[in-house]
């Protein structure tokens, strides 16, 4: 979010350095050398920045006229700015501060949209045969029931997981990437922490982790704040750690 904050300072520093001709934009251009095809890659580069900061600031309801952002390009390298310096600054420093609390407001709304969600989809699992409800709130159902060893907190183990979203979205697979996951189970989210050590080696386990047991309000990577997540999960064995040998 930071950089969405500054971006329109940045784009006015920019913009005083890119040219701006305010005729029809012709289809096909031909340049007579290379600087004339570095300027119009300038230009050209600049206004993609300028459409993709656009396109993320409206999402946040903040809409600016693309007209007028070229006005101000042409009017300021034709040293015709209609503002100062310092009303530049002002202006741009009050309408990052719209913007930050324009992107925290949908935030707080997508965190309080995803918990109701959470909340129902939650409820619904929770009342399907086979399913076990923690003391935490975990949630979990046996897919494949094996007699074994079960790892504990301190152990590193290797599975296979299916992570998703509540609407379906896979957001990690190791059986995807053909390879075994393997870590320590204290080092990994509360959820895994405590529903693998439930788990015999061999067996196959489907979690719903809650938002708490999981990556909360911040979220992480492609998975959104406040997600509730499902991974089915198999065990394939606690792996034993070399310790070094003494010398």
């Amino acid at each position: 979010m930071k950089n969405v904050f500054k971006v329109s300072l940045l784009a006015a520093a920019v913009a005083f350095t890119v040219g701006c001709n305010e005729k029809t934009p012709e289809t096909n251009v031909s340049f007579e050398d290379s600087q004339e095809k570095a300027a119009y890659a300038i230009g050209a580069s600049f206004a993609s920045y300028v459409n993709t900061t656009l396109e993320k600031q409206a999402e946040f309801g903040m809409a600016l006229d693309k007209e007028i952002i070229l006005k101000g390009i042409s009017d300021k390298l034709r040293d015709k700015s209609q503002m100062t310096e310092e009303e530049m600054i002002e202006t741009l420093k009050a309408y990052d501060a719209e913007v930050k609390i324009a992107a925290e407001k949908q935030q707080v709304e997508k965190i309080a949209k995803a918990a109701e969600t959470a909340k129902t989809f939650l409820a619904d699992n929770a009342k399907l045969e086979g399913v076990t409800v923690t003391e935490s709130g975990l949630q979990y159902s046996v897919i494949t029931k094996v007699d074994g060893p079960k790892p504990t907190a301190e152990d590193t183990v290797s599975v296979h997981y299916v992570g998703t979203l509540v609407d379906g979205t896979e957001f990690d697979s190791s059986v995807k990437r053909g390879q075994p996951a393997k870590f320590p189970l204290n080092r990994v989210i509360a959820g895994w922490t405590e529903g693998v050590q439930l788990m015999s080696v061999g067996e196959k386990y489907k979690f719903v982790i809650p938002a708490e047991l999981g990556y909360g309000e911040q979220g992480a990577g492609s998975i959104p704040p406040g997600s509730t997540l499902i991974f089915e999960v198999e065990l394939l064995e606690i792996v034993a750690v070399e310790t070094p040998a003494a010398e």
